[in-house]
C-alpha cells in the first residue's frame, strides 16, 4: 500500500471508531469511553498486520461487530470492549490472562467464551456439526453476552461473504438459518433475526432470493401507493381522537415471503400480506392498554377485521417480552393487510430486546437483566447429556416455536410452544406431576394425553401415585422438557427392572440347579439371541422370558444338543452383511443412539443395507445407502452432517402392529381374542374393533409388541381360535 492509501485507511478506521461511540444505545460516561478506547487500541495493535479476504484491514470487522452490539443489540461498554477484542486471543499472542490484567475478569471471561466458540472444529470421529453447536450453546451458561456478541459477529460475517468460495457461503448460511436466526428470534432481536434470515436465503437459495427481491422491487411503487391509501384514512381518523402517533409501512422480509410461499403452496402474487402497517403511539405506562384498544376500535371502524387473525400480545406478552396488538383487516381492492399497534416502549422492546427492557425497568441492573434473559434459554439447555442431534433439534424447537397460552384450573396462565399437548402441559407444571399423569381434562372434558392444546384452553391434570411413563409417551409430547424427563424416567425404570430381573433369574436358575455366573450370562444372551446382559435381565424382570424357556436352556446346557444349537445360533457373517432376523432397528453414532429419522427416497434403504445418516437443515435425519447416488456429494460437501448408522436388534423396543381378522361369528369371540392376546401372550391391546354381518365378522386389532417374532407367534395363536378364517397384518402401521 502507498503512504496515501495507508493514511486514507487510518482516517476511515478513526471515522468508524467515532461512529461507534455516537450510535451507542446506552449513554456512555467518560470512564466508559476510556474503557472502549483502550480495547480499541489493543485490537488495532493486535490486528495491525491482518487483512480480510476482501483485502481491507481486519480491524474493520471487530469495529463493525462492536457497532452492532452497541446500536442494534444495545449492550453496554463491557460488551462493546469485548466485541472489539473478540478475535484478539484467537489470532494473536495475547492471552485471556493478559486481557484480565489489562481490563477486568468480566471482559476476559466474555472474550474467553468467544475464543472457545471460534476454536471449535468438527471432530473427525464424530463428524457432527451438531456436537459443535451443543458446545457453543452451552457457553450460554457462562455469560449470555458471549452468544449476543457471537450473533453480532455472525451478522457481520454474513454481510461480508462476497469474496468467499460458494461452498463456504452455503455452509455458513446453512448454519445461520439452522441456529443463529432462531437464537436471535428467541432473544427478541427482531431486526437481526430478519437480516440473518434474508442473508441466509440469499446464499442457500440465491435464485429464489433474487426472484422474490426483483418482484418486490417491481411492485414497490404500487405497494407504496396502496399503503398510502390506507395510512391517509387512518391518519385523519386518529388525529381527530387526539392520539399522538406515527404510522409506518413495512414490507415483509424476503425470507418470510418465501416461507409463506412454501407453507401455503402459493406463488409470490398469491401471498396476500406482503407488507404490514405499524401504528406507534405515545403513551404513559398506565394508559398503554387503553390507547391500544382505542386505536384498534378506530382502525376497525374503517376496515373490517378478520376475527381469526387478532393477536393480543399486550394482555399476554410473548416469552421474548414482545408486546403488541396485531389485526388483519380487509383493505381496498379486497386485499388483506396486517396492522400492528404498539406503544413507543413496546416498539423499542421489539427492536432491541434486552436493552429496552433494561432502559424501561427502574432499579434493574444490567447484570440481573441479563440473567433474566438467560433464563429464557436455560430450559432448552437443561438436557446437556443428550445426543448432540437431539439436543440441537430440541433447542431449536424451543427457540422458534410460536406460543400458545394455557390456563391452570386456578386461572394462572402458562405459555407453551404451538403444537404442545396436554401431557406437555403436565410436565411444564412440574416433573413429578408429568410422570404421575394418569389423565387430562381440557375445558372440563376428558381428553387423550396427546390432545393438542389451543390458546385459551383450561387444563386439569389427573395424577396417580402408581402411574409410570411408557415409551409411547415420547410420541405424545413435543417440548424438549417433557421428552427429556420421560427419557430419564424410562431409563431409571429399565435399570430397576433389570436389577430385579437379575435377582429373579438367579433364583429361578438355582431351582434348575444352574449357578448364575459370567459364563452362564453369556450363554443365556446367545441362547435368547440378545445383545447385552442388561437385555437379558430386563426381559426376565418384565416377564418376557418365561420359566419354560429357562427350563429348555437348563436341560440343554451341558448336552450336545445345546452345543449344536449354540453353534447354529452363531452364524458367520460376511463383512458388510447383516443377519436377517437380528437387525431391524436403526441406531446412530458411537453410542448407538435411537433417533427420529426418515428413509431417503433417492435410494430407499431397507433393514440390512449398509447406511449412514445425513442431518438435514429442515427435515431431521435422512438415512441413505452407502452406495446411494448422492452419497459422494453429501459426504464430501457436508461431512460434518454425516452420522454413522447401523441396524440392530429391536427386541427391547415396542411397536404398534395392526391385524385384520375375518371369520365366522360366534358367541364369546371377543373374549377369546382378548384372552389369547392379553393372558396367553402378555401383549397389550391398544384398540379393538369388531363388526358382524349375516354371520360373518370383520375386525381390526392394534397391539403393542416388542418385535416381529412376538407378532408372528401372536398371529399363529389367533389363527388357532375357533371361527377365525383369515388374519393378516396391515402393512405400514407397525
Amino acid at each position: 500500500m502507498t503512504q496515501e492509501e495507508i493514511e486514507k485507511e487510518n482516517k476511515e478506521i478513526a471515522r468508524e471508531y467515532k461512529e461507534l461511540l455516537s450510535i451507542s444505545y446506552q449513554t456512555l460516561t467518560d470512564d466508559d469511553k476510556k474503557l472502549i478506547r483502550k480495547a480499541f487500541d489493543v485490537a488495532v495493535e493486535a490486528h495491525k498486520d491482518q487483512r480480510r479476504k476482501s483485502g481491507e484491514a481486519y480491524i474493520f470487522h471487530p469495529i463493525a461487530v462492536a457497532k452492532i452490539v452497541a446500536s442494534e443489540i444495545g449492550l453496554g461498554p463491557t460488551s462493546i470492549a469485548a466485541a472489539l477484542m473478540h478475535d484478539v486471543v484467537e489470532d494473536t499472542d495475547i492471552t485471556v490472562g493478559d486481557i484480565e490484567r489489562m481490563f477486568n475478569p468480566k471482559i476476559a471471561k466474555i472474550v474467553e467464551g468467544l475464543t472457545k466458540i471460534s476454536r471449535m472444529e468438527p471432530d473427525p470421529d464424530i463428524s457432527l456439526q451438531a456436537e459443535n453447536y451443543r458446545k457453543m450453546l452451552l457457553t450460554l451458561n457462562d455469560d449470555v453476552r458471549v452468544i449476543l456478541i457471537k450473533i453480532a459477529d455472525r451478522l457481520h460475517n454474513m454481510q461480508t461473504m462476497n469474496s468467499m468460495a460458494a461452498y463456504k457461503q452455503a455452509k455458513i448460511a446453512s448454519e445461520t438459518l439452522y441456529i443463529y436466526a432462531p437464537l436471535a428470534h428467541r432473544l427478541g432481536l427482531f431486526n437481526i433475526k430478519t437480516k440473518l434470515e434474508d442473508l441466509g436465503l440469499e446464499y442457500t437459495e440465491p435464485d429464489v432470493y433474487n426472484d422474490i427481491l426483483s418482484k418486490t422491487k417491481e411492485s414497490k411503487e404500487e405497494q407504496n401507493a396502496y399503503i398510502e391509501s390506507i395510512t391517509s384514512v387512518l391518519n385523519e381518523a386518529l388525529a381527530k381522537e387526539d392520539v399522538s402517533f406515527t404510522i409506518k409501512g413495512r414490507p415483509k422480509s424476503i425470507y418470510s415471503i418465501r416461507r409463506k410461499m412454501k407453507a401455503q403452496g402459493v406463488t409470490f402474487d398469491q401471498v396476500y400480506d406482503k407488507f404490514a402497517i405499524r401504528i406507534i403511539y405515545d403513551s404513559s405506562p398506565a394508559d398503554e392498554k387503553f390507547i391500544a384498544w382505542k386505536i384498534y376500535s378506530i382502525v376497525t371502524d374503517h376496515y373490517r377485521p378478520s376475527p381469526s387473525r387478532l393477536r393480543d400480545w399486550i394482555s399476554s406478552p410473548k416469552s421474548t417480552g414482545y408486546e403488541a396488538l396485531h389485526i388483519t383487516v380487509m383493505g381496498p381492492k379486497g386485499r388483506w393487510v396486517e396492522v400492528q399497534i404498539r406503544s413507543e416502549r413496546m416498539d423499542e422492546i421489539a427492536e432491541k430486546g434486552y436493552a429496552a427492557h433494561y432502559k424501561y425497568k427502574q432499579g434493574v441492573t444490567e447484570e440481573n437483566s441479563l440473567d433474566k434473559w438467560l433464563n429464557l434459554l436455560k430450559e432448552a439447555l437443561e438436557n446437556s447429556e443428550a445426543n448432540a442431534v437431539d439436543f440441537v433439534e430440541d433447542f431449536k424447537l424451543n427457540l422458534y416455536a410460536k406460543e400458545i397460552y394455557i390456563f391452570t384450573p386456578k386461572g394462572e396462565i402458562k405459555s407453551l410452544p404451538k403444537g404442545a399437548t396436554a401431557l406437555d402441559f403436565a410436565f411444564s407444571i412440574h416433573t413429578d406431576i408429568g410422570i404421575k399423569t394418569r389423565g387430562t381434562k381440557v375445558n372440563g372434558k376428558l381428553v387423550p394425553l396427546n390432545y393438542e392444546l389451543n390458546s385459551g384452553d383450561q387444563v386439569e391434570i389427573i395424577t396417580s401415585a402408581n402411574q409410570k411413563p411408557s415409551s409411547h409417551w415420547l410420541e405424545f409430547v413435543t417440548t424438549a422438557r417433557a421428552k427429556n424427563k420421560i427419557k430419564n424416567a424410562l431409563n431409571e425404570d429399565v435399570k430397576q427392572i433389570s436389577e430385579d430381573g437379575k435377582e429373579i433369574l438367579t433364583r429361578k436358575l438355582k431351582h434348575l440347579k444352574v449357578t448364575l455366573d459370567e459364563k452362564v450370562v453369556n450363554d443365556l444372551v446367545n441362547f435368547f439371541k440378545l445383545k447385552t446382559s442388561q437385555d437379558l435381565f430386563y426381559r426376565v424382570g418384565s416377564g418376557k422370558i418365561e420359566n419354560q424357556q429357562l427350563k429348555e436352556f437348563a436341560s440343554h446346557k451341558n448336552s450336545n444338543a445345546f452345543m449344536n444349537f449354540f453353534k447354529k445360533s452363531i452364524k458367520k457373517e460376511v463383512p458388510g452383511q447383516l443377519s436377517e432376523t437380528k437387525y431391524d432397528l436403526l441406531v446412530f453414532g458411537k453410542n448407538d443412539e435411537k433417533l427420529d429419522y426418515k428413509l431417503a427416497s433417492c435410494c430407499n434403504p431397507i433393514p440390512g443395507d449398509q447406511v449412514f445418516g445425513f442431518v438435514t437443515i429442515n427435515e431431521g435425519i435422512k438415512v441413505h445407502k452407502i452406495d446411494c447416488p448422492n452419497a459422494i456429494s453429501l459426504q464430501s460437501n457436508y461431512a460434518y452432517r454425516i452420522l454413522p448408522a447401523k441396524w440392530i436388534d429391536s427386541s427391547v423396543q415396542e411397536f404398534n402392529a395392526s391385524l385384520m381378522i375375518k371369520g365366522i361369528d360366534g358367541l364369546g369371540l371377543t373374549n377369546e381374542l382378548t384372552r389369547v392376546i392379553s393372558n396367553q401372550m402378555n401383549v397389550n391391546i391398544q384398540s379393538i374393533s369388531l363388526s358382524s354381518n349375516a354371520g360373518i365378522f370383520n375386525g381390526q386389532i392394534t397391539v403393542i409388541v416388542p418385535n416381529n417374532q412376538v407378532l408372528n407367534k401372536l398371529i399363529e395363536n389367533i389363527q388357532g381360535i375357533d371361527g377365525v378364517e383369515k388374519i393378516t397384518r396391515i402393512l405400514g402401521t407397525a
